[in-house]
């Protein structure tokens, strides 16, 4: 057992050598399974009193030393960091009395960051909740400071007492994380549930994303996914490391079978709006930017990049208000654009939906509302879309929806369907069709009633969609011909799989449509007695390899083909046929 002046001899040998470390535990998107970014973690000397980072930091704050540890605890994570791209984040810790602390320097991260090739926009400050926040005057004031900087802002362990909660409504963070008390068996607490639900609508409303703690279970992992959390942590995702994760194949189904079916509905992508504009790199003096503006008069704003990667916005307004000034120009003109730009615009991925684009653009700051949205594929630069694109592109696309949708399951109509179609033809990419027809449905119909009919027809429209959360893609289709015909369009690595899945889950379901009889026979269209248990499915797969050109009456030509050729049989069954 250490005297007290042996521990305190060891604390202050732990700080001057620096003998603490970092490990890193994995973030993950609950829409595609990828690991977003780490949070970091300090670990102390395994053979010392400090290795537990409770232990360190609680003994840190008693000595009046937790900025000096916080401090080294920061460049420790920094200097270790193992993001694997530029859209990753890196979640630091920092307590909220250090925000108070008088030696706290805004400014020092920065010239660590820039010491080991990481930006602001990679790094989340995660308030910590060691001690409640006694002046959110000043911590607001002070993490503003931060937010122009383009550091993003996380509040920990929501849920667990009335200080996060307070600390939630005064700072209005980034990212909330779900503590594991309120996770825990939360897919078989409903009282738990019902909160982390309250916690899901404030965030769609306040444009915050949520992160569940603590994640252990695959089914505490499926509930919180099916609630529409957007990111998850835990050990059954990843313990913490010094290594860079990659999350088991298991675990992503599970996250795809689960997160929120978009499958079905008229979703545009941004991407389809991105138009070109002005890229300058961040050591580009203003004057050259200024110079661009007064020869582009239409162009309202440039994209700021370095290695193609966007950096910043600059927009044309503001720009010539920094120089609008007596001495400004003098001031301002051979600086470089890196710094007066705003450091954190609003960067989306060219897949994501336009709707979420359009409620994240909005919610943005009354003097960011306008600004440019900037557009990336793959992390690299792609073009950009204006507010005006954004919104009058909802408006089609809703007016769209309202006149060719199904009025029954909600689905794209035909209209949408061969535009669909025609879309991945001129793209060359491979793809597949999977048509869908219910055998012996006027039987049903007929039998038990159009409202009954009316079920099963809603019935095959959702688990279409299941099946395609399941073994598809974020872009697949999924649309209603018409009756009890279907149509799904894919470009999943599994469609025979993809088939399976689909006829499994009818044949699991249907029988609860049946109301407890039982017969030997069903009558066909023609009005023959056919021997069967019901009613079955028939899919015909068309593959589309897109080696050679093909047409929609091609397509439909071949589809038609193969639907007789799986009608000739007994029960549910799929047929495929390649062409292209």
């Amino acid at each position: 057992m250490l005297t007290q002046s042996e521990v305190a001899i060891q604390f202050r040998k732990l700080i001057e050598e620096q003998r603490i470390s970092s490990v890193y535990q994995p973030i993950v998107s609950l829409q595609d399974g990828q690991v977003m970014g780490y949070e970091a973690l300090t670990r102390g000397p395994v053979d010392g009193p400090f290795h537990s980072p409770l232990a360190m930091f609680q003994y840190a704050e008693m000595q009046g030393e937790l900025y000096r540890l916080e401090s080294l605890a920061r460049e420790k994570a920094i200097q270790g960091s193992i993001l694997e791209h530029g859209q990753q984040m890196l979640f630091i810790n920092i307590s909220s009395h250090v925000l108070e602390d008088p030696s706290f320097i805004p400014g020092k991260t920065l010239e660590i960051l820039q010491k080991y090739g990481l930006r602001p926009s990679n790094v989340v400050f995660e308030i910590t909740e060691r001690s409640s926040i006694e002046d959110f005057t000043l911590a607001k004031k002070i993490l503003a400071h931060y937010r122009t900087q383009g550091y993003r802002i996380a509040i920990d362990d929501a849920g667990a007492g009335y200080s996060s909660l307070q600390a939630i409504a005064e700072l209005q963070p980034d990212f909330i994380k779900i503590d594991r008390s309120l996770i825990e068996n939360i897919h078989v607490n409903k009282v738990k549930a019902y909160i982390l639900e309250t916690f899901v609508t404030f965030a769609q409303k306040m444009n915050i994303s949520l992160i569940a703690e603590g994640i252990e279970l695959v089914e505490e992992l499926a509930k919180v996914t099916q609630m529409g959390v957007h990111y998850a942590q835990g050990f059954l995702l990843g313990r913490p490391s010094t290594a860079t994760a990659t999350v088991q194949d298991t675990y992503k189904m599970t996250i795809w079978q689960h997160r929120n079916v978009q499958g079905g509905t008229m979703t545009w992508h941004i991407g389809e709006l991105k138009a070109p504009v002005g890229v300058f790199h961040t050591k580009v003096q203003i004057s050259e930017i200024a110079e661009f503006f007064k020869r582009n008069q239409e162009a309202v704003g440039v994209v700021i990049v370095h290695d193609d990667e966007p950096r910043g916005l600059m927009m044309r307004e503001r720009l010539f208000q920094h120089l609008a000034g007596q001495y400004a120009y003098s001031l301002y003109w051979n600086r470089t654009i890196d710094s007066v730009m705003d450091a954190s615009p609003l960067i989306v991925d060219e897949l994501t939906p336009v709707e979420q684009v359009s409620q994240l653009a909005t919610s943005r700051a009354i003097h960011h509302l306008y600004d440019l949205v900037i557009i990336t594929s793959k992390g690299k630069m792609a073009g950009a879309a204006s507010i005006r694109a954004i919104l009058e592109s909802i408006t089609n696309v809703k007016m769209e929806s309202a006149r060719v949708a199904n009025p029954l399951t909600g689905l794209p109509g035909n209209l949408q369907i061969n535009r669909e179609l025609n879309k991945r033809i001129t793209a060359r990419v491979p793809f597949h069709v999977i048509y869908a027809d219910l055998d012996y449905f006027k039987w049903y119909n007929d039998r038990f009633g159009f409202q009954k009919g009316d079920q099963l027809i809603q019935y095959m429209a959702d688990l279409m969609q299941q099946a395609i959360a399941f073994y598809g893609t974020p872009t697949d289709f999924v649309g209603h011909v018409g009756g009890d015909d279907f149509i799904a369009i894919s470009s999943s690595l599994s469609p025979k799989r993809l088939c399976e899945e689909i006829i499994h889950r009818f044949e699991d379901g249907v029988r609860m449509f049946y109301e407890g009889e039982e017969w030997e026979y069903v009558v066909d269209r023609g009005g023959q007695q056919v021997k069967s248990e019901g009613v079955t499915v028939s899919l015909s797969l068309v593959i589309c390899s897109c080696e050679s050109p093909i047409s929609l009456d091609y397509i439909s030509q071949t589809a038609a083909g193969l639907k007789k050729k799986a009608k000739a049989h007994q029960g549910s069954i799929y047929c495929f046929q390649t062409i292209g």
